[in-house]
């Protein structure tokens, strides 16, 4: 079987039910997005090396977001059953790592940070802010089908990026690089001013 098929010539591709919709369009975008990150986040893992700690969960969300894909490629009209698994504890899941990692910190979380610090903290911003526009693609396709994206995906998303974040302050943090502070997180600074 050939890769190429010529049917999306013309601007269109198939989804999951055989319907075929833009390719510049929101679930297309939201894909897109997703499959993104999901390459940044394959790159980091190929940058931290096979025996890293980091490994086997960066692999599950991997698969977590095939998963979730698979869901959000099959439009809320199809009657096609979509038997990939739902990865349902997927917020649960980033909230017990961020958790883990935020106990093993030297400082807590209290400042916006310049992305940076060395490589694997840099990847993991990227990581970060490409799941934020991930977000922003899922509302939008969640505007135009709202029974496509159910809620845990917008929750597990939503996690991934505050995950990374958190990721980017451990490496930094185990390789005793500073961190470059911009500004107190807005709760933070109503706290200090009164």
């Amino acid at each position: 079987m050939k890769i190429y098929t010529r049917k999306g010539d013309k601007g269109t591709t198939g989804v999951f039910g055989g319907k075929r919709e833009p390719k510049n369009g929101p679930r297309m975008e939201c894909l897109g997005t997703l499959d993104e990150v999901n390459s940044t986040i394959g790159l980091l893992r190929f940058k931290l090396g096979n025996d890293h700690d980091w490994q086997s969960n960066l692999h599950r969300i991997q698969k977590d977001l095939m998963d979730m894909m698979s869901h959000l490629a099959r439009p809320s009209s199809s009657t096609k059953e979509n038997k990939n698994p739902k990865p349902v504890d997927g917020a649960e899941f980033c909230e017990q790592w961020i958790d883990e990692l935020e106990d093993g910190l030297s400082s807590p979380s209290d400042y916006f940070l310049l992305p940076g610090g060395n490589e694997v903290s840099a990847l993991c911003h990227v990581c970060r802010t490409q799941m934020r526009r991930g977000e922003r693609t899922l509302i939008s396709l969640a505007d135009e089908d709202p029974d496509c994206v159910e809620e845990y995906v917008s929750s597990y998303i939503n996690r991934l990026s505050d995950l990374f974040f958190t990721l980017a302050r451990a490496e930094m943090d185990k390789h005793g690089v500073a961190e470059e502070k911009w500004n107190l997180f807005l709760y933070k600074r109503k706290k200090t001013s009164k």
